[in-house]
């Protein structure tokens, strides 16, 4: 069982209590929103529905898809878990550059001006550095000239991470490695939307909503992941609602 602070331990008492859960769901929640930086959570709680996903403010989903008083208890139990993360040590502290703690990544590196997790990778990007966490396994990249804007594993859950830059979007896997295995494989270089024509006499291509026909088998741990896309490119403007609730609906009938 994770280790918990004796304040942590009283949290998770007190959540199983309220929520009619075991400690190990509840702790399992926590490490899920905290693994999410406090902001969304993704799960796989069988006294929960099993695979689910949770973000603030915004979306709530569970395997049992119309079972909304479990969409509730979701909802509720990971909005009290965020406010709770922000005001409480509820894990013991592990010392800095070692596996379990917050600052995992080489000390020499500083302090990143940004960092994320996606499932089981986390990331952290420095001046010409980006170091990244995979199954407990640290690798640093030489970002040589790109400007980083962020990181994104890719589509399916598998364990290829890309990066967007001022040249576009460009795979980790193709970084020199300063330190670390390099485990990552290389990820497809494919973009969701297509460039807009200058041209006038070319109209302007739809943006491309990621294909629904390739997943026929696919896990929900997927079919959510691919929800989450829509929801990004809705809110970018490159989908219009009716869109987004058209394929999400298509999505949610593959479960």
């Amino acid at each position: 069982m994770q280790q918990l602070t004796p304040s942590g331990q009283n949290i998770v008492n007190d959540l199983s209590s309220r929520y009619n859960l075991s400690a190990d769901a509840v702790i399992h929640m926590i490490v899920a929103v905290s693994n999410g930086g406090g902001t969304m959570a993704q799960f796989n709680c069988p006294e929960l529905g099993g695979s689910g996903q949770w973000m603030q403010g915004g979306m709530t989903m569970v395997g049992d898809m119309f079972n909304y008083g479990l969409k509730n208890t979701v909802n509720n139990l990971c909005s009290e878990i965020s406010n709770l993360l922000a005001s409480t040590q509820i894990f013991p502290l592990a010392k800095p550059g070692t596996k379990g703690s917050n600052q995992w990544w080489p000390t020499d590196l500083g302090s990143p001006f940004s960092s994320g997790s996606q499932n089981n990778i986390r990331y952290a990007i420095f001046p010409h550095r980006l170091a990244v966490e995979m199954n407990g396994q640290i690798t640093v990249y030489d970002t040589l000239d790109n400007n980083i804007g962020g990181v994104s594993q890719q589509q399916g859950g598998d364990t290829s991470l890309t990066f967007s830059s001022q040249y576009g979007t460009i795979s980790v896997s193709t970084l020199p490695i300063v330190s670390g295995t390099g485990n990552i494989p290389p990820a497809p270089q494919t973009n969701f939307a297509q460039p807009a024509q200058n041209n006038f006499s070319n109209p302007i291509p739809s943006p491309v909503v990621p294909e629904m026909n390739i997943i026929k088998n696919e896990s929900a741990d997927a079919i959510i992941q691919l929800i989450d896309k829509l929801s990004k490119l809705r809110d970018a403007g490159a989908l219009t609602n009716d869109d987004y609730n058209s394929k999400k609906i298509e999505l949610l009938n593959r479960l």
